[in-house]
């Protein structure tokens, strides 16, 4: 398929979710945020790999357990390629992108933060990048800094060189998944390193939309995860420096991150399987594999430029019906901006929207997204989320305007 255009007609017969009606309509999938639908490719990787080559990885010296760990490792390069890292030993297999930010929060974190130091993060993040820094600071008495956001749900930085006094790490994410909002990951990455600090991004919401290159970005970390991405659910990457990764703790103890056990102690394993504690998720990083090896077929920059045409034709046309009955947060110009739509519709209840939305086919998600220091800024306790990918179309965010408009008159607002 071309990488100059990208046809989401036949992109959507690839996923056989898709070609399901529910409610007696054709399902219209707005919920890829959440979790992206699995192309068949994925499917049948992950099929191939139980009927043919279910095996332990790294353990067995036996044909099917070599062709396994084969496979397993080939998801790693692949996904090192996706991203641009230059050695596949600094891509980590997590069970998510959570895990993978906890993983520096313990492994990094407690071997080298401690009172008074200060991790930055923004009023844009997922729990999953707040969570475990509170934690942290609970522990070890660091303090978690804000940065904090404009009226159009984008970050603020005009005060950035004095929030960065005292900053050891700077986490933020690469794309938020309430606003869709894109930060200017390689600026902050920059002041970070300027200030003597790391910079650890989430890229949950932007590894599956945009061409990915750690280089370019200048973090030192990188977390996201596989299920958004057209891969299964189970299975997510941290990225790290080689020399930090190098330098850091194991996370979880037990088999295959050792190298050797005496009764005196242990020493772990070579990264990364030092942090790959017990049997991993193999058939998951196999359909991580295939999900990489699916995208890089349809060419990043063609999916990224389908979801800013589709994106400024959703808030053209959501507008255009609405008008100021409808409030999508978030920036309007489209360059800065995913296809994450966070909407209200009048007064009726983020969970009342989705309810009628879903009598239509029309799947979004309705509540906090994981965001709630974002939500209270924003003023409100809710939202109805209709998040764009690379199988949608017109026809669907259509689907959407015709949707809210049932639900404006159920509601009779």
């Amino acid at each position: 398929m071309s990488t100059a255009t990208l046809d989401a007609a036949a992109v959507k017969a690839d996923f056989p979710l898709l070609a399901r009606e529910v409610h007696g309509t054709p399902i219209v999938y707005l919920d890829s945020g959440a979790t992206s639908q699995k192309p068949r490719a994925v499917l049948d990787a992950m099929d191939r790999y139980y009927e043919e080559i279910n095996a332990n990885v790294h353990r067995g010296a036996y044909h099917i357990a070599e062709r396994a760990t084969t496979a397993s490792e080939d998801a790693r390069r692949s996904v090192a390629r996706f991203i641009g890292a230059t050695d596949e030993h600094e891509v980590v297999f997590t069970k998510n992108a959570t895990e993978a930010v906890n993983l520096v929060a313990h492994a990094w974190g407690r071997s080298n933060l401690a009172e008074g130091d200060v991790v930055l993060v923004s009023l844009l993040e997922h729990h999953a990048n707040i969570v475990p820094w509170h934690q942290l600071a609970a522990e070890r008495g660091i303090e978690v800094r804000w940065i904090p956001t404009t009226d159009d749900g984008r970050l603020n930085l005009g005060a950035l060189d004095h929030l960065l006094e005292g900053v050891r790490l700077v986490a933020v994410t690469a794309a938020s998944n309430v606003t869709g909002d894109l930060p200017p990951v390689r600026r902050l990455a920059d002041a970070a390193h300027s200030v003597g600090a790391l910079c650890l991004v989430d890229a949950s919401q932007y590894v599956p939309h945009r061409a990915t290159d750690v280089a370019d970005l200048g973090c030192d970390f990188l977390a996201f995860t596989g299920h958004k991405m057209c891969g299964p659910t189970g299975i997510g990457v941290l990225w790290g420096r080689r020399e930090l990764l190098d330098a850091m703790p194991p996370f979880l103890g037990g088999g295959e991150m050792i190298l050797d056990v005496r009764r005196d102690g242990f020493t772990p394993n070579e990264v990364p399987w030092r942090f790959e504690a017990g049997t991993p998720p193999i058939a998951e990083m196999i359909g991580l594999g295939a999900a990489v090896d699916y995208l890089e077929q349809l060419g990043m920059d063609a999916v990224a430029a389908h979801e800013v045409d589709l994106t400024a034709y959703a808030l053209r046309t959501l507008g255009d019906r609405f008008d100021d009955d409808l409030v999508i947060h978030g920036p309007a110009d489209t360059t800065d901006r995913g296809g994450t739509l966070s909407m209200c519709l009048g007064e009726i209840h983020a969970h009342d929207l989705s309810q009628v939305l879903d009598q239509h086919g029309v799947c979004v998600r309705a509540g906090h997204h994981c965001a709630k220091p974002l939500m209270r800024e924003l003023g409100v306790t809710a939202t109805a989320r209709a998040s764009l990918y690379l199988y949608n179309d017109e026809s669907d965010v259509d689907a959407l305007a015709d949707a809210l408009d049932e639900a404006a008159r159920f509601f009779a607002f």
